[in-house]
This record gives C-alpha cells, sequence and structure tokens, in this order.
C-alpha cells in the first residue's frame, strides 16, 4: 500500500491509498473554495447521560446530487470534485460538513472506488484490503489525536439508510467521548468478567459456534452469525476468531482472509429478497475498543444490518424504539440466519 497525504484548496486533508507502489498523486485542487467554517459542538444530556453533536452548518450539506455533479467521482473532463486526481483506487479526506470538528473530534469521507456505479459487495479482495487498510491506518493516526477516545469505521448504503450522495463510500468519526453503546459492551464485559472470570466476547462467539444455528459464514479466521438477541430484521456480527481490541491488532493471517468472508457477506445480503429488488440498504458498523479505557476484555467486530424486513417493507423505529430503546423484530433471527446460508453465492 501507498499512502499519499496532500491538501484541498480550503486546507482539508486528503490521502489517496494506492495498491500501486509507483502510483504519482501530484493532483492540485483548483476549485475556489473558501475556508471551512462550523459550528459543531458537543453537548451532554445529563438527564440520559450521553452526549449530542449540535451541527447546524450541515443543514446546507450536499444532497442527492445529479450523477454527472458527483463530489466523490474524479475530477475529470473539466468537471472539479472533491478529488482532484482523474482517479484513484481508495481516498479518504476530511468531511466538509463534518458533525464533529475540532476539539469535538474528526469526521472523515471513505470513497471506496472511483466507480460511481459500483458498490462494495462488487470490489475485488485486493481492493477490499485496501479498504481495510485504510481503516486501519487512520484508526492508528487518530488515536494519536488528544481529543479523540474512539474511532467508528463505517459505511452506511441506500436512500432508505439516508445516504445523500450514491458514489460507494462510508465515514469515520472520531468522538471525543466513548459512545453509548460502546459503554453498555464495556458495562456487560465487566460483569461477565467478575461473575464468572471470562470474556464475555469470547463466550459470545464460542456459545453460537458451539449452537451452530445461527452461523452464516465461518472461515479459519472469522466467524459471521446472526445474534441470538438481533435488533434488526437481518442482522450479522463479524467476529476475527483470535480476539483483538481494534484494527491495529488485527494478524496479517486475519487480514488475508477479511475480504473473502466479508465480500461473501455483502452480496449474499443483495440476494436477500430475491432478484428484481433494489440493491439492499444497509449500516456497516466496526465497533472498536475506545483508546484511553481498559481494552483488555472488548473485542472488535464487525455489525452488519439492514431496515427492509421483507420486500417492499422497512422496519421502522417506531414508539417502543424510539421511545423506550426496546426493539421489536419480525424476523427471528434463526429464520434470518437459515436465508442468508441459502442465498449463498454460486
Amino acid at each position: 500500500m501507498k499512502k499519499t497525504s496532500t491538501r484541498l484548496a480550503d486546507g482539508r486533508e486528503l490521502l489517496y491509498y494506492d495498491s500501486r507502489d509507483d502510483a504519482v498523486r501530484d493532483a492540485v485542487d483548483r476549485r475556489p473554495l473558501d475556508p471551512i467554517s462550523t459550528t459543531s459542538e458537543v453537548r451532554r444530556d445529563v438527564l440520559l447521560g450521553d452526549s449530542v453533536a449540535i451541527a447546524s452548518h450541515r443543514q446546507g450539506r450536499t444532497y442527492h446530487p445529479p450523477a454527472d455533479e458527483c463530489p466523490l467521482c474524479p475530477s475529470r473532463d473539466g468537471r472539479l470534485s472533491e478529488i482532484p486526481a482523474a482517479d484513484y483506487d481508495v481516498v479518504v479526506f476530511e468531511n466538509r460538513f463534518p458533525s464533529l470538528a475540532g476539539d469535538s473530534g474528526r469526521c472523515e469521507v471513505v470513497c471506496f472506488t472511483s466507480d460511481h456505479d459500483a458498490s462494495f459487495a462488487g470490489l475485488g479482495e485486493e481492493r477490499a484490503a485496501l479498504v481495510l487498510d485504510a481503516w486501519t491506518d487512520r484508526t492508528a493516526e487518530l488515536a494519536e489525536l488528544p481529543q479523540v477516545e474512539q474511532v467508528f469505521c463505517f459505511e452506511n448504503r441506500g436512500a432508505e439508510i439516508g445516504v445523500t450522495l450514491g458514489h460507494p463510500h462510508g465515514q469515520i468519526y472520531a468522538y471525543p467521548f466513548v459512545t453509548p453503546r460502546t459503554e453498555l459492551m464495556l458495562r456487560s464485559a465487566a460483569e461477565h468478567r467478575e461473575r464468572t472470570g471470562r470474556n464475555l466476547f469470547d463466550d459470545l462467539v464460542e456459545r453460537e459456534l458451539s449452537d451452530g444455528e445461527r452461523v452464516v459464514l465461518s472461515g479459519e479466521h472469522w466467524v459471521a452469525f446472526v445474534p441470538y438477541a438481533a435488533h434488526w430484521p437481518y442482522e450479522v456480527h463479524l467476529y476475527p476468531r483470535r480476539r483483538v481490541a481494534d484494527l491495529r491488532a488485527l494478524g496479517d493471517a486475519a487480514r488475508t482472509e477479511f475480504p473473502q468472508i466479508y465480500l461473501e457477506l455483502l452480496r449474499r445480503f443483495d440476494r436477500i429478497f430475491g432478484d428484481g429488488e433494489p440493491p439492499t440498504p444497509y449500516i456497516a458498523a466496526w465497533h472498536q475498543a475506545p483508546f484511553r479505557a481498559v481494552q483488555s476484555d472488548f473485542g472488535l467486530h464487525l455489525e452488519l444490518f439492514t431496515i427492509r424486513r421483507t420486500s417492499g417493507k422497512l422496519k421502522f423505529l417506531a414508539g417502543s424504539e424510539s421511545g423506550m430503546s426496546v426493539f421489536i423484530n419480525d424476523v427471528p433471527p434463526e429464520t434470518a440466519a437459515e436465508r442468508l446460508r441459502e442465498v449463498a453465492t454460486q
């Protein structure tokens, strides 16, 4: 992997990640951009004990532009975009409309390919491995920022999820606090350790492997399963068999196998609802240990889920979910796992 750092016209950082060591990235951003001005502010909710980012400047962000005006496509044929080069492999840059900025953290955009009409599931294994390298590199660099407590790499895919740019891309949020979901996991892990003397993540993976009913894919270094108490209609958790705290700690063998397992999982998601259906909307979310908390008991994993519960119908977060954080799942996890095994790609 070759990494090249440059700056956009308004001062934001942009990074090229290339498979070839001889790639030259010297294109200059020729847009007449004003310096970025953000109003991001993190406020603490004393009642719930969590934090909310207030970012009113995001009201003006780019919203569903036509394909020929996509800001994530390369700059070519006289049209200038966020990426100055005429082509690229993987690119990461500071978000122009960040939810978190400065002392409140950092937000980055990850473009998986220069092909506007592609999807992550359609990437080759070499490109998927390069994306993993980019996620890992950004996790390592953002961990060095004094204001950052946790890094979250994720992909939102599909208009139903709320995606406003159709180009295949993801995001990285560097939070100035430990997120509520991670705090819950750490609390559960600590309680499990005190009660049993064992690691919760290890026991969870071992239980799913022993039961087998909810396992979707299993490799030498990774296992994917529908969790016993899945919140979403189709939800899969992907774990390395050797527990690590974050992406930086993955071994070479696990890194090599990841593209095979993950790409197959994404392709199966696209086949859940049958041919002729629009691409399955999903969120893919990496859960990593916070940097300044005790990491020894945390287990890195990816959670992949869709809000589509059946053909033409979505799972809405209504009264119970939104008002009381109590999920009601219409699809039994065992049924979801069986369906995901049935749609193995040929």
